[in-house]
Formats: C-alpha cells, structure tokens, sequence
C-alpha cells in the first residue's frame, strides 16, 4: 500500500532556494539553457554552498531526529532542472547529510500541478512565477531572495525561527486595502470597530496552524520552534490581531507592533530563520541580515 505524506509537514524547496546557484543561473541567464546544463554536468561532483533556505531546511529535517518523535517533516527539491542536470543539487545534498529523497525535477514545466500532487504545506523558490501560480492554487510559498553576500551556513539551527508579516500573509489583504485606499485613520477605525470580529485567514494561516500543533507535542521548555509575528500594525489596531491568533487557537511565541518602522533590526534580533512579508519595502532590507521571502497577493479569476 502506498504510503502517504497527511501526517507531515511537507515542505517544497527549489534547488536555488535550497544552495548557493548565483553563478550558474547568471550563465542559464545570459547563455541560454544549453551552456547551463553543460556547466552544471561538467561540475556535478563539486559541492553547491548553502543557499537562503539552507538552514531552515536543515533545521526542519533535524525535528525528525528529535528522541521519541515520529518523522514528521518532508523536503521535496521542486525544481525545473531536468533529470540529467541534477545530480549535483543530490550530491551536494549527501554531502550535507540531508534527509530528502523525493524530488519533482519538471524540466521548465510549471510546478504547480505538483505541488497539489504532493500535498505541499510550504513552497520557498527563487522562481516568482512558481510562488506566484502557488500561491493563486492556496499553497503557502514565498518568493526567497539569494543574497550572495550572505554566508548561510552561519546560521544557528538548534531552534527554528519562523518570522511572518501579518496583513496580507498570516490575514487576508481587506484591512491592508483600506489602508492602501483610504489611509491610516480609516485602517485604524476599521479595525477599532472590528475588534471582536477574526480577520480572515490569509495563504500563511495554514500553514502557521501546522507549525502550531508541532510546538504542541513538545514540553513547554522543550519546543524547537519559535515563531514571531512582526508586523507595521501597532494600537489600536494590535487587539483584532491578538484575538484572531486567540479564535484560531495557534500560538505565536512573540509579537512586535512596530507602526511602521523598519523590520530587519528586530528580525536581525530574533535570528530569523526565514521571514515572509508580502511587501518588498521591508523584505529586501531584512534579506541583508535574515533570509527573507515576498509573498505575492493571490489572483483569482
């Protein structure tokens, strides 16, 4: 019988999200498909480094090692690479002692298909028309940013910290269109008058809940997780948050109302692991310090 993916966290990652291919993709960029896959076949037994989301997919495999806890995280590689360009993302991927054996390697098809197929909680890409078209079919997924500045193998991984924007990512886009509209005064009063009633659940809501329940199994002072809502919200419009995240029973271990000021020097404070923001005017300051990834807005036909 085969078996199947329901009781885990399955995560997608795309091989640039996954390791350090800046080089390879500026000569997939500049010539042409053919010069990659050449290059990328000439140097399959060399070691990719570490790339974005490296040591937040490290560190989700490494809840499977935990003492008394069943696997309970799935990495599948996503990509558009083809079969014959992709053994240098799996020998890269022994070298580091990954535990991920599936992989969907769709030769410059569109992944989405897959990523229904697959069941997947979490897509990270480099790719903006994949987390696009992942996001319009509900899926959680952040377009990561490769800073090649950044030493990712640096990262600490012995807790996994997860940082989320609020409007837009954990909660639907409707109070952030008022403000967009209307301005600040009018976001503030709608959400003052709202106050009792739960925003709507935005494409990260899910998967927020997911990480929510695994923090569960884990004694209080044990809990390899930790989660951060960092968001440009601040009071009086903080109280519909907290009793959102309160109706939907998922804890959030810290919270930072910052009414808009810059996120990256809180997010350097918590040693993000990963942070999804919806807009570029604070994702692509933090990705200097944290691995950062947009979320785009969904489209719906």
């Amino acid at each position: 019988m085969p078996m199947n993916l329901k009781s885990r966290l399955v995560v997608g990652v795309s091989s640039r999200a996954l390791f350090n291919l800046t080089k390879e993709n500026e000569i997939f960029k500049t010539e042409g498909v053919e010069a990659y896959c050449r290059y990328q076949i000439e140097h399959e037994e060399e070691v990719l480094p570490p790339g974005p989301g490296f040591a937040l997919i490290k560190a989700l495999l490494n809840l499977n090692n935990l003492s008394g806890q069943e696997e309970r995280v799935e990495v599948i590689i996503m990509s558009q690479n083809s079969p014959d360009t992709s053994l240098r993302v799996f020998n890269t991927i022994a070298h580091y002692g990954l535990n991920i054996s599936r992989a969907v390697l769709a030769s410059g098809a569109s992944l989405a298909p897959y990523l229904e197929a697959f069941k997947t909680d979490l897509f990270l890409s480099a790719d903006e028309e994949d987390v696009q078209s992942a996001v319009d079919a509900g899926i959680a997924a952040g377009m990561i940013y490769c800073n090649s500045d950044n030493d990712y193998s640096r990262i600490d991984e012995s807790k996994i910290k997860i940082a989320f924007d609020g409007d837009a990512v954990l909660f639907s886009g409707d109070s952030e269109a008022i403000f967009r509209a209307d301005g600040l005064k009018a976001f503030e009063e709608n959400e003052f008058r709202n106050a009792l009633n739960p925003l709507s659940a935005g494409p990260f809501a899910k998967f927020l809940k997911i990480i929510s329940d695994l923090q569960k199994e884990f004694p209080p002072d044990q809990v390899p997780i930790r989660t951060a809502l960092v968001t440009a919200r601040c009071a009086p419009a903080h109280e519909r948050v907290i009793r959102t995240l309160r109706a939907w029973n998922v804890r959030i271990d810290e919270a930072f109302f910052l009414g808009g000021l810059a996120k990256k020097d809180v997010l350097k404070a918590f040693g993000a692991h990963i942070f999804f923001d919806d807009q570029e005017t604070y994702t692509i300051p933090a990705a200097k310090f944290v691995p950062s990834a947009r979320v785009p807005h969904r489209h719906i036909a």
